[in-house]
């Protein structure tokens, strides 16, 4: 399984996913899921994947070779005239491969390779946007009222992600809430795991700001995890305790 978030601030955008990929308990295996392509001073484009490995792969490598290959620069992400283009492309793309793959596979194989992607980023002139592709080739994008998309295992990351969230929020208010909302997952699902891979995309900055790998050992993962789990300790004993004998109004 896996957990990406994508998110929009009015500051740029704010990207984290994790790396574990897994066939059974005694099979995990690391693998990245983030992805990005960058022309400076024009555009930053980024992806994160989840579903079946192979599918996933596949749809990277060949973005890969149109960014390469020039008989296919014009379907090349760096080439692409707006976000919304590129979305049409990914998903386009998406949708071929798993159909490829489902029919190699026989009726056997249907459902087993589907994925779906996160695609984020900006060209110059035009607004930060951010897509959430499904693996039929379709997709929505973000808006006021659904500012960020999470894929893979996110029913145990989303609940802070809801409380927390404030679209004029800082770039480290957003890391440190999605610091929590992986910590939470990673808590509750093994087949979620460390390490995170992080990137921040600043408004018009077109380059990743900020980007890294959060590993077991990261000093600043580790103390958000136990403040956080300190902190819901005291909140929940500072809630009014219950009685057997309390009196029915």
């Amino acid at each position: 399984m896996t957990y990406c978030v994508g998110m929009v601030l009015d500051r740029g955008l704010v990207l984290m996913s994790d790396t574990r990929t897994n066939s059974g308990v005694d099979n995990i295996s690391v693998f990245r899921k983030m992805y990005h392509w960058s022309n400076p001073g024009e555009r930053i484009i980024a992806l994160m994947t989840a579903g079946n490995l192979a599918t996933t792969q596949a749809v990277i490598s060949r973005l890969e070779e149109r960014t390469k290959a020039p008989v296919d620069r014009q379907n090349s992400l760096l080439e692409l005239p707006s976000m919304f283009q590129v979305a049409v492309e990914a998903g386009k793309l998406l949708r071929e491969i798993v159909q490829e793959t489902q029919d190699d596979n026989g009726q056997h194989g249907k459902g087993r390779f589907t994925a779906s992607m996160i695609l984020a980023g900006q060209i110059k002139g035009m607004e930060p946007r951010l897509f959430l592709i499904y693996p039929e080739g379709n997709f929505i994008e973000a808006s006021f009222d659904t500012p960020f998309f999470q894929i893979g295992e996110t029913k145990y990351g989303r609940p802070i992600l809801i409380r927390g969230y404030e679209r004029t929020m800082s770039f480290e208010d957003a890391v440190k809430l999605l610091m929590v909302s992986f910590d939470s997952t990673l808590k509750a699902n093994l087949s979620v795991g460390l390490p995170l891979d992080l990137m921040v995309i600043e408004r018009d900055g077109f380059a990743a700001k900020h980007e890294r790998r959060i590993d077991s050992t990261d000093p600043y993962f580790q103390a958000v995890s136990s403040g956080w789990s300190d902190a819901l300790r005291n909140a929940f004993h500072s809630l009014p305790d219950y009685s057997f004998y309390r009196e029915q109004t």
